[in-house]
């Protein structure tokens, strides 16, 4: 009796093979496109009041704090960029080596930025968001928690590269909504503005997913919803009277 199945043809595996690649190059260029975005949003936020603060005509007063916190912070940016870099360029040894140095540096954001937003608001001078200080602290301190959470599911899977990347730029949104809060018009708007600016981001995420994938993969929808639903329940743990008691007692 004559075998009925049939191994694909050539040309079969030839149009899987390129598929692929077509997918491979897409992410390529999308998460790399993102990388340079946060980048860039990063610097605009925080010219007036640290890369260009050198030449205001008021420069903002900066602590040793806060120049580590800006230096690693900095530091995580490019090493965003690097890191998209090496993959796209296919050197994904040298990408792991420094994913080690990555996550120790995350250690230090979540330390550093936790440590400025309580000090600075203990002395007064935290941005006015329009909310009350210790209300607003909620927002950093909780923030660097979703960061450690995402970066903590993107080490965890980082043999599954999908979902790593994917958690890798939710995290680093959560960095650089800080940005988006000094930027120019966005900075009046106060918390509603800029948790609704840095959710554009993840609307993106969403769209690219919808358009590569036809779904939205786990990462994305899973730290995607982390994400977002956190902002209101800072806000609203913020206004609590545990969390202001609590509030006072750390920054007194």
């Amino acid at each position: 009796m004559e075998n009925t199945t049939l191994a694909p043809s050539l040309p079969d595996v030839r149009d899987s093979t390129q598929t692929t690649r077509n997918a491979a190059r897409l992410d390529r260029v999308f998460f790399g496109g993102m990388a340079i975005a946060l980048t860039l949003t990063v610097f605009a936020g925080f010219s007036r009041t640290y890369y260009l603060n050198d030449f205001a005509n008021a420069p903002f007063e900066l602590s040793p704090l806060l120049h580590w916190h800006g230096a690693a912070f900095t530091a995580w940016m490019l090493l965003l960029v690097a890191q998209t870099t090496l993959i796209a360029t296919r050197r994904v040894s040298v990408h792991r080596r420094l994913g080690a140095a990555g996550a120790g540096l995350a250690v230090l954001l979540v330390v550093l930025g936790s440590t400025a937003a309580v000090t600075r608001t203990a002395d007064g001078s935290i941005a006015d968001q329009g909310v009350p200080p210790l209300l607003f602290l909620a927002v950093p301190l909780f923030g660097m928690a979703v960061f450690a959470i995402l970066m903590g599911a993107a080490v965890y899977l980082r043999h599954r590269s999908a979902a790593h990347k994917r958690l890798v730029i939710l995290a680093t949104l959560e960095l650089v909504t800080a940005g988006v809060s000094r930027l120019p018009v966005v900075d009046a708007w106060g918390p509603v503005g800029f948790f609704g600016v840095i959710d554009l981001f993840v609307i993106a995420m969403v769209a690219y997913d919808l358009a590569a994938l036809k779904r939205v993969h786990p990462a994305t929808l899973w730290g995607g919803v982390l994400f977002v639903a956190s902002q209101p329940l800072r806000l609203l743990i913020g206004g609590s009277a545990a969390w202001l008691a609590f509030a006072a007692w750390l920054t007194g």
